[in-house]
């Protein structure tokens, strides 16, 4: 989902930094509200910057990575996993990839505007006691396919603005590598959450997931 630089002038640039500090800005409330959703970013940066680092393959405009984002996002929450994007882009910029600092607006809105559509389509209902939506494999293939979805939606929008022209056969192929990369991720998220419940009763557990909030079959 990383945008090589160069590609995007920079007044689009600005503007989306901007607007990337303005989303991560929305999510403070939420601090104020929950200080724990502070060291739960934190730790949604670290496993999201050791995801992204573990595994990428470039593939056309774009390259593949694991993102780990639904798994970030059902077990620590919906700000956690916004901030704890921004913060682990953050991370790998300055620590492993400099080249990617120009775009971390750019790359940022790729992975929290697809968060935000998951939130507000089928994620919150899972979180949600009054509707009782219950944790299933089924829920997390089509809460990754919406997120999946819509990080290509955001490159393929941030290759129509940019100064190259990208053949959209090209976007369509780095598409269909991501699916197998979703099924994958899916799998795993189904696999980690249901591991962990089995230790919510455990303090440390309860206080720092929100699975205690998930209604299990």
């Amino acid at each position: 989902m990383h945008i090589e630089v160069g590609i995007i002038d920079p007044v689009r640039i600005a503007l989306a930094n901007a607007a990337a500090l303005g989303v991560v800005a929305s999510q403070l409330p939420a601090v104020v509200r929950n200080p724990l959703v502070v060291p739960k970013a934190l730790v949604s940066a670290v496993v999201f910057s050791a995801l992204m680092q573990a595994w990428h393959l470039p593939v056309g405009p774009s390259e593949l990575h694991l993102i780990g984002a639904t798994t970030i996002y059902m077990l620590f929450g919906f700000a956690p996993a916004m901030l704890g994007f921004a913060l682990g882009l953050v991370l790998q910029a300055f620590l492993f990839e400099p080249g990617d600092i120009p775009h971390l607006g750019v790359n940022a809105l790729s992975l929290m505007v697809p968060m935000i559509a998951v939130h507000y389509s089928f994620g919150r209902r899972l979180f949600d006691a009054k509707l009782r939506d219950r944790f299933n494999l089924g829920k997390v293939l089509r809460i990754d396919a919406v997120y999946y979805a819509g990080v290509s939606a955001m490159v393929g929008f941030w290759l129509m603005i940019s100064n190259d022209a990208v053949a959209l056969t090209d976007w369509a192929a780095w598409v269909a590598a991501y699916f197998p990369v979703f099924v994958v991720e899916a799998f795993i998220t189904f696999t980690a959450v249901s591991v962990i419940k089995g230790f919510r009763a455990n303090g440390l557990v309860y206080r720092m997931t929100e699975v205690d909030r998930l209604t299990f079959a």
